[in-house]
């Protein structure tokens, strides 16, 4: 009991402290935007002499054409490996070589698409051609210097990502180091030099094989979210299909990347130990000479209402998975609001309604969660996961879980079940900003999709204000059959 008693106290102070930082996050979030178009945000914290320093561009995979697939992920592995000045021994003498490189791959991919018209003899004497350059190339590259730049300087966690909705570069820097990523920043943004195309382009491809296609997780969620989507990019993958992979060239990344990849599409956020007027001037003296590029243009199309239930069916060698997703509008809807409420209400902790009924009653399933995929810049789904425990079914499963969603549409939700709701946001929000690198997540996140960080100060005040009426509104409106896509991996031996 005396152990029960201190754990609440420990649990209000931090939900009392979690407050207090939500109330005077509006206050320590200084912006600055430059001529240029480039958005700067800065939070300044002196708990250690470190910096977060991230860069979120806001074009992902849903701003690609047919024709560039898979080129924002492309891109995400083509900006590690330099500049004119970093990453080569000698440019001026790597240039003409990467423009004979470019001239014969282009070449290789014409002949290719000929199909049975093409000429094995001459694809392979390209090949030849193109495999010489590329060792010629090799002389002239320095492998990684960007990151043992960084990792000479004390900096850890140089890493990036791509998703659907944008691109993001990430490090830690000694906070006596941030003018050496200014530098190393810039110069990227600036004069980006992407070497070894071709090479790195078998590397994605690779990846793909083993991520996506050798996998039947993988290949469940692509036929999941392409099953869903019948028109919208977002049905898309973010590494592209492999026909995509096969086809992307040097020429359409440069093009994209100096079309997009610029201040005016750039969202800075710097976290942690700094002086919030100095690093505006030094920003400033890096980056404000740095041209904006196109902004990027919203996506046109719509994706049509649904108007049946869709299934997909993957068999593989993996034990069993499904997954149910339903369409649904994003923020700033205020339905978006009442989902993070139901997601959970459904899944979140181990007394949650589908984890108490499924794992722990009815031994249904060893896990289960929820979430909303595959962005958030358009209107998305509400997917269910779960993985069946033997010897019991998918379809079982399944069928638990749309009984326990049929309740969230005739019964009222306990007033209670909503504030320990809030009170698990509040602190599991608390503990993702706790950190410089989760805070300056959050900040370039909500900026790139909400159009401000502030929605991590709204968003709790917006789920405070949802009632048991909304959540039964909610799950009537979306939670339908039709509105529904259902995908399961079947085992191969139980397929034949």
């Amino acid at each position: 009991m005396k152990r029960l008693t201190l754990f609440m106290v420990a649990a209000a102070c931090l939900l009392s402290a979690v407050a207090a930082s939500a109330a005077g996050l509006e206050d320590r979030v200084q912006e600055h935007t430059l001529k240029n178009g480039m958005k700067l945000l800065m939070v300044e914290r002196h708990d250690s002499p470190t910096i977060a320093a991230w860069i979120r561009f806001k074009v992902g995979s849903v701003d690609e054409r047919s024709d560039e697939r898979g080129l924002a992920h492309m891109l995400e592995h083509m900006l590690f490996k330099g500049t004119k000045t970093l990453g080569t021994k000698n440019y001026a003498a790597e240039k003409p070589i990467l423009d004979r490189i470019e001239t014969t791959a282009q070449a290789i991919m014409r002949e290719k698409a000929l199909g049975a018209k093409g000429d094995p003899k001459r694809i392979a004497q390209l090949s030849a051609q193109l495999k010489k350059l590329q060792a010629e190339e090799e002389k002239y590259v320095v492998k990684e210097e960007f990151a043992q730049i960084y990792a000479k300087n004390g900096a850890t966690g140089y890493n990036a990502f791509t998703s659907k909705d944008g691109t993001t570069y990430i490090i830690n820097v000694p906070s006596n180091k941030l003018e050496l990523w200014a530098a190393i920043e810039s110069d990227r943004m600036k004069n980006a030099v992407l070497r070894e195309f071709y090479t790195e382009r078998d590397v994605v491809m690779e990846e793909r094989r083993r991520s996506y296609e050798a996998e039947p997780e993988g290949r469940l969620w692509e036929a999941f979210v392409d099953t869903a989507y019948l028109a919208h990019p977002y049905g898309q993958p973010t590494i592209g299909w492999m026909s995509d992979i096969e086809n992307l060239t040097r020429t359409k990344a440069e093009n994209f990347l100096h079309r997009y990849y610029a201040p005016n599409n750039a969202i800075v956020a710097i976290v942690g130990d700094i002086d919030p007027k100095k690093t505006i001037a030094l920003v400033e003296r890096y980056f404000g000479d740095i041209k904006p590029g196109t902004p990027v243009p919203p996506v046109a199309t719509v994706e049509p209402e649904q108007d049946g239930e869709r299934r997909v069916e993957i068999i593989g060698d993996a034990e069993s998975q499904l997954l149910i997703g339903y369409h649904k509008p994003t923020l700033p809807s205020k339905d978006d609001y009442v989902f993070d409420v139901i997601d959970m209400l459904l899944t979140s902790g181990r007394t949650s309604r589908l984890y108490r009924k499924l794992v722990l009653e009815d031994q249904l399933a060893t896990d289960v969660g929820s979430f909303n995929a595959p962005g958030s810049r358009y209107p998305n789904l509400f997917v269910i996961s779960a993985t069946p425990r033997l010897p019991h079914t998918a379809h079982e499963v399944e069928k638990a879980i749309l009984a326990e969603l049929d309740k969230l549409k005739t019964v009222p939700v306990k007033r209670h079940d909503l504030q320990q709701i809030l009170n698990k946001l509040e602190y599991d929000e608390a503990r993702k900003m706790s950190s410089n690198g989760g805070l300056a997540y959050y900040l370039t996140e909500y900026e790139a999709v909400a159009g401000s960080w502030r929605y991590l100060v709204e968003h709790r005040q917006k789920v405070a204000q949802v009632t048991p009426e909304d959540v039964m509104r909610v799950a009537r409106t979306y939670l339908t059959r039709a509105n529904r896509t259902v995908g399961v991996v079947v085992k191969r031996e139980v397929a034949k």
